[in-house]
């Protein structure tokens, strides 16, 4: 490998570290590390020489650095030069540890960005900013004119007026506060069950966006002023994240972290005497010290201040030190996977906490609670907790917060915390969070068994693929363009009509799984339990998602311990959808269905029926459904694609086969007569 030399040069510029961010508008994969990154104030880069593949190993990535030599003599300390920069999401602790599948993740981020950078612009403590690369002879040129125009740019930046972010206001994504409450009561059970000590249960925020992330972070950094802010930028989106935690930081051989538990109000001063909170941050600071050995030196880790308590990011923060020194041979993709995700976003003991995660949260967690910093070759390794992080995708956004759930833990102030720690970030973003409603208004959440308790199968595997079945008459496949645009795969109607007319009745199944041919296949119709359908309620927090999984390990298993046909219901006492078919309510002169809100799949049959309602005379409403409210229905109705609508019973409900149930049976019939002839 080719040796590089630490070269910079000063810059005659007095730029503000946070609005610096605006010099990088328009560049390729585009960063921003500010507040006390590298011993000083910022680190920017952008338009990088390598970009890692998604196949590569992200952990390994981070050894992967050139041979530096002739560091200047001025260089100082805080140098950087270069290096890898990017972010670790949560869910590659699923490659390190047997955790299970994720819940459902609406909108999916790669699992790791990295990208290799041989310039940076960099402020030092001082306040001075500087121009340092990883000279190579054959990146000369480029390396100076790069220093000119970023130079250029930093002399011109735009007001913070100039550049355009705008945030709506941020609401509890479903199942919302009840949810979370629910959630962390569930815990607890766990918790005096002796399955684990804590774990950090998260809730999400959402809201629409427009505008540029570098925006964002000018106008929300300042405010908070955080020590581990960064923005990242890419092709999959951004993260404007205002992180007061330190996760990783080597220099030589010599490594620290900084857990945060335990978080109030700013200025709360009850929390620097709680013993809840001080127990919770303890217990972390173990845990930390305990991963950090599995890479240490013998008898070279210590705890350094425990629980002290500080303000950062908007709020008071309890904080723990740790530090230790690295044993001959181990790098830094030893020290990532020893100790990732970070025990503060996590729990004790850790797997246990990421198993009841899996449980317990309703959606997936993206870049949210993995790392986020840079691997140099001059400056060793810097990696935030990537919390307090607005994540961006296309115009939607979102916002995770959570805490640390103990035996000692309250719910109601559980969520509360939850707020505590979004409320000044949405505040510095120019927004608001949306009021939850009061304990008393939200719903109860049933006294059932949780579905992935009562079976022991986990959620579904995406790694497995999706999936669609299409029903057949008389050799043409029904509302084949719907089935195919949900499941992203127009461009198979060919193969689908093909298979389909060698069919005189049955169905074609289409499966697609990353990275192998899409599958076809035609067959009979499976068997489907008789009518009345039997309904068994249990819950699954978050649902199955807007997906239909080919992964049905915990489906099959559900149907086999009930012995009927699974209902799904949240941790907010809604209820979604059956393993196999949409649920809606016949009340009076009215067609009910749970809103499509991401945690169902968006039903092609339920569709086709509520196009049919009208004719029918019925009024067609989507609403929250509860357990109570169908069980007073004039009829439950379970559709699927291929049996149609079709009556349903649920623990003492009357479900009638009411006049307008069997004219939406007899619409549907010729509607799927109608299609297979055209």
């Amino acid at each position: 490998m080719e040796v590089a030399h630490l070269r910079r040069a000063p810059l005659a510029v007095h730029a503000d570290p946070w609005r610096a961010a605006l010099a990088l508008r328009g560049d390729e994969h585009a960063f921003a590390l500010t507040g006390r990154w590298a011993a000083g104030g910022a680190v920017l880069g952008s338009e990088p020489v390598r970009v890692a593949h998604a196949a590569e190993d992200p952990f390994a990535l981070l050894d992967e650095q050139p041979r530096v030599a002739g560091i200047d003599e001025d260089a100082g300390d805080g140098a950087v030069g270069g290096g890898w920069v990017g972010f670790l999401g949560y869910g590659l602790g699923g490659r390190l540890e047997p955790v299970g599948p994720q819940p459902p993740r609406p909108i999916e981020l790669p699992d790791f960005a990295l990208a290799f950078y041989d310039h940076v612009l960099r402020r030092d403590a001082a306040g001075r900013w500087w121009f340092e690369a990883l000279w190579t002879p054959a990146r000369d040129a480029a390396l100076a004119a790069r220093r000119a125009a970023l130079e250029a740019r930093l002399r011109a930046l735009p007001d913070r007026e100039a550049a355009r972010a705008a945030l709506g206001e941020l609401r509890l994504r479903a199942p919302g506060a009840a949810g979370h409450v629910a959630a962390v009561a569930a815990c607890r059970e766990r918790i005096a069950a002796g399955d684990l000590f804590q774990a950090n249960l998260c809730l999400r925020l959402e809201t629409t966006w427009s505008g540029e992330p570098e925006a964002l972070f000018a106008r929300a950094g300042p405010v908070l002023t955080p020590d581990r802010a960064a923005l990242l930028r890419g092709p999959w989106g951004a993260l404007v994240s205002l992180s007061p935690e330190l996760f990783l930081e080597r220099r030589g051989r010599t490594v620290r972290t900084a857990p945060i538990k335990g978080t109030a109000p700013l200025g709360d001063a009850a929390l620097d005497a709680s013993g809840k909170d001080r127990a919770e941050n303890v217990m972390i600071a173990d845990l930390m010290r305990n991963h950090l050995g599995r890479v240490a030196a013998y008898g070279a880790v210590h705890v350094d201040a425990p629980a002290t308590a500080a303000d950062q990011a908007g709020v008071r923060h309890l904080v723990s030190g740790v530090r230790a020194t690295l044993r001959d041979g181990a790098g830094d993709g030893d020290l990532v996977r020893a100790t990732f995700p970070p025990g503060s976003v996590t729990g004790a003991p850790k797997v246990a906490a990421q198993g009841v995660i899996a449980e317990l949260e309703a959606t997936g967690r993206e870049a949210y609670t993995g790392a986020i910093g840079f691997a140099s070759p001059v400056a060793g390794l810097e990696l935030g907790v990537t919390i307090r992080t607005f994540e961006l995708c296309g115009e939607r956004a979102w916002l995770g917060a959570g805490g640390g759930v103990t035996w000692g833990s309250d719910p109601e102030a559980e969520l509360e915390e939850c707020l505590v720690k979004a409320r000044p970030l949405a505040a510095a973003a120019g927004t608001r969070l949306a009021t939850p409603p009061p304990p008393g208004a939200r719903p109860t959440t049933p006294a059932l068994p949780h579905a992935l308790a009562l079976t022991g199968a986990p959620r579904p595997d995406p790694a497995l693929g999706r999936y669609t079945t299409i029903l057949v008459r008389h050799g043409a496949a029904v509302d084949l363009d719907a089935h195919l645009r949900r499941l992203g795969a127009a461009h198979l109607a060919g193969d689908v009509a093909a298979a389909a007319r060698a069919l005189a009745e049955g169905r074609v199944r289409v499966t697609l799984r990353a990275g192998l041919r899409p599958v076809v296949d035609a067959g009979p119709l499976p068997p489907f339990p008789p009518e009345p359908v039997a309904l068994a309620p249990v819950l699954l927090p978050g649902g199955l998602g807007d997906r239909k999984w080919d992964d049905r390990r915990l489906l099959e298993a559900l149907t086999a311990r009930l012995h009927a046909m699974p209902l799904l219901v949240d941790l907010d006492g809604a209820v979604l959808e059956t393993d196999r078919a949409a649920v809606m309510l016949l009340e009076g002169d009215a067609l009910v269905g749970p809103p499509r809100d991401g945690r169902i799949l968006d039903s092609t049959s339920r569709r086709l029926i509520e196009a049919l309602a009208p004719g029918a005379g019925l009024e067609v409403r989507a609403e929250p459904l509860e357990l109570t409210r169908a069980r007073a229905a004039d009829a439950i109705v379970v559709a699927s694609a291929l049996r149609g609508p079709r009556r349903a019973t649920l623990d003492g409900a009357r479900g009638g086969d009411v006049p307008a149930l069997r004219t939406l049976k007899a619409a549907w019939a010729s509607a799927v007569a109608g299609s297979a002839r055209r």
